[in-house]
């Protein structure tokens, strides 16, 4: 399976229901939540938030992948695992 196939997997999951390609990358937190208000006040609303937070972890796990990821945080993004792009961010690789 290519590096891209779970990308695209967790898009074409997005389109149909945002909340659970959130979940998928951020996990059960602050950014599912405020994903599941956004999606109930509006499908558009929910999707560009969903997509910008799976942006925001596929942006920042290829940046730990070439060791470029810095130390600021992505505004409107809770999770740490987005944060660091699924990295733990201790120990060694």
């Amino acid at each position: 399976m290519s590096d891209a196939a779970p990308a695209l997997l967790i898009v074409l999951i997005t389109i149909l229901l945002p909340p659970v390609g959130v979940f998928l990358v951020a996990g059960c937190g602050a950014d599912l939540f405020v994903n599941i208000c956004l999606t109930v006040l509006g499908y558009l609303p929910g999707h560009i938030h969903a997509f910008y937070i799976e942006y925001v972890y596929f942006d920042r796990r290829e940046q730990a992948r070439t060791g470029q990821l810095t130390g600021s945080d992505a505004p409107g993004v809770y999770s740490d695992r987005v944060q660091s792009g699924g990295h733990q961010g201790y120990g060694t690789i």
